[in-house]
């Protein structure tokens, strides 16, 4: 695996990075980004990854996220993948929507043609990236974390109920708690998995959180949500996740912020909350 740096810099006393690689889980080029806190340059270090909503990248979070001094206090790595697969042969949205395609691969694996083909971002999460994460960088990836924002918190959700294994602790803004029951995720799992809709509930994180949690214990959730998301009502329904997590016995903590919308000015208010959330469960 050849490794691109693309560009590092010096940031709190660690360093913020941005790499490319060839992907075999997406058969094309993918870039990602990763915080390394000042804590790495003695020995491994936890590891949150955080998944971006649509019309992201790599970078959004690096740049806007608020999150890295935090995280060089507490010693935790971020890891940022882009959102979607990219290249002149990757199928988008025939209509150029923002919704579906480039910039959207809601972080399932693609089982109908033809993006199967390239949209396999729930493997390469999981499996190529933290791969390289382990080997090319020092993060302890028996501590793991994730958290993520609107397509990246059901991103985020769905990874970490289904990988309660891996991931030790779960977090989400303003995530889409339940795509089978919103336009965006209608259209995203309809064309990526095909119109049995009985194949939809595998990433819906309502529907996962009413059986997960008695199958294997899984740590608190804490979810942020704005109440003047204009996404709010038709698209994130954060009530389905917080009667699942009731079902299943899973501990949810869902705070509603009045005057806050769905983006980053919200992210960055309450980004210490989450970090201090993930280095609570991923200590030693």
């Amino acid at each position: 695996m050849t490794l691109e740096v693309i560009s590092e810099h010096t940031a709190f006393g660690g360093k913020v990075g941005f790499y490319r690689h060839p992907s075999d889980v997406n058969q094309c080029a993918m870039q990602f980004s990763v915080f390394q806190p000042p804590q790495a340059a003695s020995g491994p270090v936890p590891v949150v990854t955080w998944l971006s909503g649509l019309t992201c990248n790599e970078e959004t979070f690096m740049i806007k996220g608020g999150a890295l001094r935090v995280a060089a206090e507490l010693g935790l790595m971020l890891v940022a993948p882009d959102t979607s697969p990219r290249g002149d042969d990757v199928a988008d949205d025939p209509d150029g929507a923002y919704d579906f395609g480039l910039g959207a691969g809601f972080y399932v694996n693609a089982t109908a043609a033809p993006w199967n083909r390239h949209y396999n971002m729930y493997d390469y999460v999981t499996r190529e990236l933290a791969g390289i994460v382990a080997s090319e960088f020092p993060g302890d990836m028996r501590r793991q974390g994730i958290f993520g924002h609107s397509m990246g918190g059901h991103g985020a959700l769905t990874l970490g109920l289904k990988n309660p294994d891996v991931f030790s602790s779960i977090s989400a803004f303003a995530p889409i708690c339940s795509p089978i029951h919103c336009p965006w995720g209608q259209k995203a799992l309809g064309n990526y998995l095909g119109s049995d809709e009985t194949q939809w509930s595998a990433y819906d994180a309502a529907e996962l959180a009413r059986n997960v949690g008695e199958a294997q214990p899984v740590n608190p959730i804490l979810v942020d949500q704005g109440l003047d998301d204009q996404f709010l009502e038709q698209e994130l329904n954060p009530h389905l996740l917080e009667e699942a997590c009731r079902v299943g016995g899973i501990d949810l903590e869902l705070r509603r912020h009045p005057g806050y919308d769905h983006g980053y000015y919200f992210i960055s208010t309450f980004m210490e909350d989450h970090l201090r959330h993930h280095a609570k469960y991923l200590q030693d």
